[in-house]
């Protein structure tokens, strides 16, 4: 017994020597740590050199610009039979559409020019062929917006139609036949420049309100004898004046589509009677291509057929090609 104790104090006395000397070897380096990890020769001839890591060229662009354009034919017909007896009369007309529009917006300044093209002509039994569509419309405008909603604007309008226009009358035993030329390509013919301000509710309605607006009205053809306001013997006519344009491009289902534009032309010489137009085209898209068109124009010019206010409409079923689909 008394062995086996002094051999357990003896492990005890060896195992605390061994702690007092690692303890006292902590102490010294607590005390005296090495600094000097990495010596003097080889800390100098270390040098950091820099690389360039490459980026790569995704090759993406911004594109700034949109586009849409729409061309397409309109027919119809109607035929009778010799035995039919409520009457009629045997026709068919066809008629042409060409639209374009381009849009570049880059921050606050836009672009926009409008392309609208229309041409038609209609055939009836025992009458002379008539036109029952003409008209050349383009219009640019430049744009630097003030905010959301207000913008100024610089604009400039063509306006004319590709072909001649008659009034037709009848003779001494009943046959039709042309009285006079009415109208011909630039005759008349309208360029329009305005400034002004211009307000947009969202994407499908604004509203240029041009404060200085100036038309020049051109009549090249002699031979036309309404005048639409220019002097006998003169061929052009400049008038200042104040416009209101009001643009109307709006989705009323998914396949019905309301357009429509409103122009107030108020010259400063005869500001309470001004020259006023409204263009409506109703569009109902049956299948992809093919679209049933219901339009309408409603046209005052006091310097034209007397004050009297001129209105058109037509109902038409064609193919139409739009892009982007």
């Amino acid at each position: 017994m008394n062995f086996k104790l002094s051999i357990l104090l003896g492990v005890f006395l060896l195992l605390s020597t061994a702690k007092l000397f690692a303890q006292g070897n902590l102490k010294e380096l607590r005390e005296r740590p090495e600094t000097n990890i990495v010596n003097t020769d080889t800390a100098s001839t270390i040098r950091i050199k820099q690389i360039s890591v490459p980026i790569p060229q995704l090759g993406l662009k911004v594109n700034y610009w949109k586009h849409w354009t729409k061309f397409g034919i309109n027919a119809n017909q109607a035929t009778f039979s010799d035995s039919w007896n409520s009457g009629g009369v045997n026709s068919h007309a066809l008629s042409g559409i060409v639209w374009q529009k381009s849009e570049y917006t880059k921050d606050r300044f836009n672009f926009t020019t409008e392309l609208d093209l229309k041409y038609g002509k209609v055939w009836n039994q025992d009458q002379l062929p008539k036109k029952n569509n003409d008209r050349i419309f383009w219009d640019n405008k430049i744009a630097h917006k003030l905010n959301d909603k207000w913008a100024i604007y610089f604009s400039f309008t063509f306006e004319s139609q590709f072909d001649a226009g008659y009034k037709y009358k009848r003779d001494s035993v009943g046959q039709e036949i042309i009285d006079y030329k009415a109208s011909s390509f630039m005759a008349p013919g309208y360029f329009t420049e305005s400034l002004g301000l211009e307000y947009k509710l969202d994407k499908t309605l604004s509203v240029r309100l041009g404060t200085g607006t100036a038309r020049q009205t051109f009549l090249l053809d002699t031979t036309v004898q309404q005048r639409y306001g220019v002097d006998p013997g003169k061929k052009f006519k400049n008038d200042l004046a104040f416009q209101i344009t009001a643009n109307l491009d709006r989705d009323l289902a998914k396949n019905l589509n309301l357009k429509a534009r409103y122009n107030l032309f108020a010259d400063y010489k005869m500001v309470s009677n001004p020259t006023q137009r409204l263009d409506v085209t109703l569009a109902a898209k049956i299948t992809r291509i093919v679209q049933v068109t219901a339009s309408g124009v409603v046209f005052y010019d006091p310097e034209q057929q007397n004050g009297k206010v001129q209105m058109s409409e037509s109902l038409a079923m064609g193919i139409i090609f739009a892009f982007p689909k």
